[in-house]
C-alpha cells in the first residue's frame, strides 16, 4: 500500500478518535484566524502531494518529490510579507500554498497541478519542469537544487541596500524587504551552502546590510544518509554575524513564533539569521524512492506518527480554534478540490516540439530608458588626462578599462564585483581606478569565492542591476561553473521568461602567458561554457574590438537580459607589437563610445583564397603568419569569429565567399572545444576543403614550454603551406 494512503488513513482516524500525538500547548503570537489559514495551506499542500503520486501512477504526472512532513513551512510564509523574495527548497509546497492565500487572484491548486502535469499552461515553467515558483508570489523557480540557490539569495539580499542608495531602473524589491532561502539539512553540508552562508557572515561581520533569512528544514536525513543528531545546531548556532533561531517545525504555533522573530530581526537589523526547523520526511525522498529498502520500519513509522498535520489538528482542537469535524472538513475539501482539478489539468496541452521546449531559453527583451551615452563633461571629469591619451594607440587592457569607465558613466545600474577588482584594479589592471571613480557600491571587492561572486551578480540582477562580475582566471570558473549552468542559464527556461538574471561575466583566460602560472593561470578550454544553452560567449582579439564588443555585451545584458561571458585573452592584454620589436602593430586607438560590434558580426582581414577561421590569440598568430605566407605566394584572409557561442554561422559563411580552402586555427584543445563546432558548421554549410589546427589535449606547462602544446605562428605557416599545396 502506498505510504501516502497509510498516512492519510492514519490522519483521518487520529482526528476522528482523538488519538493525536502529544506536545506543547498552543502558544505565541499566532491568532486563531492565522492558525486556521496556515492549516488550510498545510492541508492543500498535503493533498497536492497525494494527488501528484496518483497522477504519476496513472501516467499523467511527473517528478513527485513532495513536501509532506515539511508543512511547517506554511508558518514561515505566514510570518513573511508576500513581497519578500523567496528562494525555495523543493519540499516547500506549503510555503507556496500559504503565500498564495496572501496574494489576491492566485489559484494554487490549479497552478501547481498544471505543473505536476507538465502542461504548457503551467503559469511558471510553461510545462518544462515541475517547479515551485510564481511571478505573482515573488518566488523565482527552483527545481531539485542542492543549495545552488543560496549564493544568489545572498546577492539578492545585498542588492536591497544597494538599490536603496542607487535605485536601478528595473528594481523590484522594497527598501525594507528581506530575502528568504530554504534548504534541507543534508544540503547544508554542500560546499555551495557552506560558501553562501560564509559569505553572508563575512558581509554581516563588516556591518554591511544583508537582510537574509536562511531556513534549514531539518528532517534528519538526506535520501538515505542520516544527519548526525545535533549537527546542524552545532554547525550554525555560533556563526559570527549570523543570528540563530530554532523551532519545532511540527508545531505551527512555535514555527510561526520563531519565524516571526527571525524575520523581524532580519528586517529591523538588516542582518542575516538562521532559522532551524525540526521536521520529518514522509513518503520517502521521492515517488520512486522505496525507503523501506534502507530504513527500519520503526524509523519511518515513527516519522508518520509525528505527522505535522496530526500535530496541527491537536493544537487547533485543544485551543478551541476548530472542532475535530471542522479539521476533517478542511482536509476533505482540499482533497476534493485537488481531485476535481486534477481531472481537468491532465487534459490540458503539453509541450510537443523542440521549438516549444526551447522557446524560453533566450529571455525576452525588456524596455529600457534610452541613453545617449556619457556626456563630455562627465567623461572629462572621470578620465582627466586619459582623454588625450585616447588619441594614441594603446594595448588591450587599457582600452578595456576605458570602455568600462564609459559604460559605468552611461549606465548607473552597472555594478562590478570580484576578488581584487576594486582597490587593486584587477590582477591585470583592467578595472584600475574604477572604484576610486565610481565608489565601493558599484565596484565591489568580494571575498575569495567564485560561487559567491557569481551568486552576488545573479542576485543583484534579480533586483534590476546589470552586474559585471569578474572571475580572475578561466580555470577558477570550474569552482563555480554550476552557478552559470544550473542557475543563471536555466532561470529564463524554467520561468518561461518571467525571471531573468542578466550579466556580463568577465574572465581573463586562454593561454600564451610567458612563464607564469601553468594550467591554473593558462586554461585553453571553453567547452564548459559553449555547451550551456542560451549563454553568449565572446572573445576579442585586439583592444578596439574588445571595447566595441564589451559595449555590445552590456547592451545584450541590459536590453535583452542575456547571460554573457566575455573571455579576455590574458596574453593579449599587454600586447604592443605584431611583427617586430616596438612596431606597435597590435595597439589600437580607443573607439568612440557609441561604436559597437554586434552579436554575430565577424572580422575579416585580407581577401585571399586561403581562409583562416580563428579567434583570440589565433587571430594574432595568424596575422603574424600572413606576410610569411605571402612571401611563399599564398594569400590569406583571416576571419575572426569573435562570438564563440552561438557561432556566427551566417557571418562566417558570408566571409568565405570566394575562398577556396579553409583552415580552422583553434588555441583551445582539440577535444570538446571551438574547432569541433567550426569544422562541423563548415562541412554542413560550405562546399570547401577544411583542415584544422588545434591545441593538444593537454594542460599548459610553466616555463619555456608554455606554448608548446598550442598553435604558433610557425605551425600555422606549416599547416597552411601543407594544406594549400596538398601535401
Amino acid at each position: 500500500m502506498d505510504r501516502a494512503d497509510v498516512i492519510d488513513a492514519a490522519f483521518r482516524d487520529g482526528v476522528a478518535t482523538g488519538n493525536l500525538p502529544s506536545g506543547a500547548a498552543a502558544a505565541g503570537p499566532l491568532s486563531r484566524e492565522g492558525a486556521i489559514a496556515i492549516f488550510r495551506a498545510q492541508c492543500l499542500s498535503r493533498n497536492l502531494d497525494r494527488r501528484s503520486r496518483k497522477m504519476q501512477a496513472a501516467g499523467q504526472g511527473y517528478y513527485t518529490i513532495g513536501s509532506s512532513g515539511h508543512e511547517g513551512m506554511a508558518g514561515v510564509a505566514a510570518a513573511l510579507r508576500p513581497d519578500d523574495m523567496a528562494f525555495l527548497h523543493y519540499r516547500d509546497g506549503a510555503f507556496q500554498t500559504m503565500r498564495s492565500s496572501q496574494v489576491p487572484g492566485v489559484t494554487p491548486t490549479w497552478d501547481m497541478l498544471l505543473s505536476f502535469a507538465t502542461s504548457v499552461e503551467d503559469p511558471m515553467s510553461g510545462g518544462r519542469h515541475k517547479v515551485l515558483g510564481s511571478r505573482a508570489l515573488n518566488i523565482p523557480p527552483q527545481t531539485s537544487t542542492i543549495a545552488s540557490h543560496l549564493p544568489k539569495a545572498v546577492g539578492t539580499a545585498y542588492s536591497i541596500g544597494l538599490a536603496k542608495r542607487h535605485r536601478p531602473e528595473h528594481a523590484v524589491l522594497a527598501d525594507d524587504g528581506i530575502v528568504m532561502c530554504s534548504f534541507g539539512d543534508a544540503s547544508s553540508n554542500h560546499s555551495t551552502a557552506q560558501g553562501a552562508i560564509n559569505a553572508a557572515c563575512w558581509t554581516s561581520y563588516q556591518s554591511v546590510p544583508l537582510p537574509l533569512l536562511f531556513v534549514c528544514e531539518d528532517n534528519g536525513i538526506g535520501i538515505s544518509v542520516r544527519t548526525p543528531r545535533g549537527w546542524v545546531a552545532a554547525n550554525y548556532a555560533q556563526k559570527p554575524g549570523l543570528k540563530y533561531f530554532r523551532a519545532n517545525g511540527l508545531d505551527l504555533f512555535d514555527t510561526y513564533r520563531a519565524a516571526q522573530a527571525a524575520a523581524d530581526y532580519v528586517r529591523t537589523q538588516r542582518k542575516p539569521a538562521f532559522l532551524h526547523l525540526s521536521l520529518v520526511r514522509l513518503y520517502g525522498h521521492a515517488g520512486s524512492d522505496m525507503q523501506q529498502t534502507y530504513l527500519d520500519k520503526d524509523i519511518f513509522e515513527g516519522w508518520e506518527a509525528d505527522d505535522p498535520l496530526l500535530h496541527s489538528a491537536r493544537l487547533l482542537i485543544d485551543s478551541g480554534a476548530l472542532s475535530a469535524e471542522e479539521v476533517l472538513g478542511i482536509y476533505d475539501a482540499a482533497e476534493a478540490q485537488c481531485a476535481r482539478v486534477a481531472e481537468e489539468v491532465v487534459t490540458r496541452p503539453r509541450l510537443k516540439t523542440a521549438n516549444d521546449v526551447m522557446a524560453s531559453i533566450v529571455p525576452p527583451k525588456r524596455a529600457c530608458a534610452p541613453t545617449n551615452g556619457p556626456s563630455e563633461a562627465a567623461r572629462a571629469e572621470v578620465f582627466g588626462g586619459d582623454l588625450k591619451a585616447m588619441t594614441s594607440p594603446q594595448p588591450m587592457s587599457r582600452l578595456l578599462n576605458w570602455a568600462m569607465n564609459d559604460l559605468m558613466l552611461a549606465h548607473p545600474e552597472i555594478a562590478c564585483m570580484g576578488e581584487d577588482v576594486g582597490r587593486k584594479g584587477g590582477v591585470y589592471g583592467v578595472t584600475q581606478k574604477l572604484q576610486a571613480r565610481f565608489g565601493e557600491d558599484r565596484v565591489i571587492d568580494t571575498l575569495l569565492d567564485e560561487q559567491s561572486i557569481l551568486g552576488l551578480a545573479m542576485g543583484m540582477a534579480h533586483n534590476g542591476f546589470v552586474p559585471i562580475p569578474e572571475v580572475q582566471f578561466l580555470a577558477y570558473l570550474h569552482n563555480a561553473e554550476d552557478q552559470i549552468r544550473g542557475e543563471a542559464a536555466t532561470l529564463s527556461f524554467f520561468s518561461n521568461g518571467q525571471f531573468t538574471n542578466p550579466m556580463v561575466l568577465r574572465i581573463a583566460g586562454l593561454g600564451y602567458q610567458k612563464g607564469f602560472g601553468g594550467h591554473f593561470h593558462n586554461d585553453n578550454s571553453l567547452g564548459v561554457l559553449r555547451d550551456i544553452p542560451g549563454v553568449i560567449v565572446a572573445v576579442p582579439s585586439d583592444g578596439a574590438d574588445g571595447a566595441r564588443m564589451l559595449r555590445e555585451c552590456v547592451r545584450l545584458a541590459r536590453e535583452e537580459q542575456r547571460v554573457v561571458v566575455f573571455v579576455e585573452p590574458i596574453a593579449l592584454y599587454p600586447m604592443r607589437d605584431l611583427h617586430g620589436d616596438k612596431d606597435g602593430g597590435w595597439m589600437r586607438t580607443y573607439p568612440a563610445p557609441d561604436e559597437r560590434i554586434g552579436l554575430g558580426e565577424v572580422g575579416v582581414s585580407g581577401d585571399g583564397p586561403l581562409a583562416i577561421v580563428t579567434y583570440g590569440n589565433g587571430r594574432y598568430l595568424s596575422e603574424q603568419a600572413a606576410p610569411i605566407l605571402r612571401e611563399r605566394g599564398i594569400e590569406t584572409r583571416i576571419i575572426d569569429i569573435r562570438w564563440l557561442a552561438p557561432l556566427p554561422a551566417e557571418g562566417i559563411v558570408a566571409a568565405l565567399d570566394g575562398a577556396e580552402k579553409v583552415l580552422v586555427v583553434d588555441e583551445c584543445r582539440r577535444s570538446g572545444n571551438v574547432s569541433e563546432g567550426l569544422v562541423t558548421l563548415l562541412n554542413e554549410r560550405c562546399d570547401l576543403p577544411v583542415a584544422r589546427l588545434a591545441a593538444e589535449d593537454s594542460f599548459i606547462a610553466t616555463g619555456p614550454a608554455y606554448a608548446a602544446t598550442m598553435p604558433s605562428r610557425d605551425s600555422i605557416v606549416d599547416a597552411v603551406h601543407s594544406f594549400w599545396m596538398g601535401e
